[in-house]
């Protein structure tokens, strides 16, 4: 009897074993993927969601698109850790690898990103000077291209300016478009990804010098056999025909890997407005 007992305790334990450890399993493969909202929630997903569909299928590893209803927002939630894996700009990159400890491991092929300020076609703005004492358009205080840098610019350079921080980068377009404001900060990749009927009301006044891209990043969480199937996945985007035509459509020409001190010239900016 006491034998009998003992095999089907054995048994029940073995059964939630497993089941425990299919459980974890599961738990590791389903990951996070958090995009900067630099454009509404639906056209990134939109965007973004076939990428990670492909990326999800040649891994093996479920991928979830998950972004941010704004720019500040998405900043807390890489604080906390939120994200798995994240897409973020410059300057979070420096102040999020420090905590929670983001790891880069890969950043768009040949590009350096660019800040704009753009106006109205038809504008009587002409020259940087012609801003003096005008509300521009900004998407957010961090925004590293499309704010920090022109602003920084426009500082140095004794051109007095009072922003109006309005969300994302199609926000800004929209609104410059509509002549809510006489300029507005964007990067060059969201304004080649305009609508043609709102990029053709717009004209670029000025754009800053380049800086190493956006980060793809890791959480320090994710086991490194798990960032290597992701990472060759996202690399190989670039070796077929549907992986070309999705970079294309994020205005990306391929992914390359990265590492954390790519982002060293954004550093020596010495850039403390996110304290971490």
């Amino acid at each position: 009897m006491k034998t009998l007992f003992s095999i089907i305790l054995f048994l029940i334990l073995s059964y939630f074993s497993v089941s425990v450890q299919s459980n974890e399993a599961t738990s590791v493969e389903s990951l996070s993927f958090g995009i900067v909202p630099q454009q509404s929630a639906s056209k990134l997903a939109r965007l973004w969601n076939p990428i990670l569909q492909n990326i999800s299928k040649q891994s093996g590893i479920n991928i979830k698109f998950k972004t941010a209803p704004n720019i500040p927002e998405f900043e807390k939630r890489l604080e906390k850790g939120e994200y798995d894996i994240a897409y973020m700009n410059p300057y979070h990159y420096t102040v999020f690898s420090k905590k929670p400890g983001y790891i880069a491991f890969a950043k768009a092929r040949d590009k350096k990103i660019k800040g704009i300020l753009v106006v109205k076609k038809g504008s009587s703005i002409k020259t940087l000077e012609d801003l003096s004492n005008q509300t521009i358009a900004f998407p957010a205080p961090s925004a590293f291209a499309a704010s920090m840098l022109p602003r920084a610019h426009l500082n140095s350079s004794a051109i007095p300016i009072t922003p109006n921080y309005v969300s994302s980068h199609d926000s800004v377009y929209r609104t410059v478009a509509k002549g809510l404001f006489p300029a507005g900060g964007g990067v060059m990749r969201t304004f080649d990804n305009l609508s043609p009927e709102i990029r053709e009301q717009l004209l670029i006044l000025w754009s800053t010098k380049g800086y190493t891209p956006h980060a793809f990043a890791i959480h320090p969480r994710i086991d490194n056999q798990i960032l290597t199937k992701i990472k060759n996945s996202m690399i190989n985007l670039n070796e077929s025909d549907e992986g070309r035509e999705l970079l294309q459509s994020i205005k990306i020409k391929g992914i390359t890997t990265a590492e954390d001190k790519d982002w060293d010239d954004v550093r020596s900016l010495k850039i403390n407005l996110l304290k971490n």
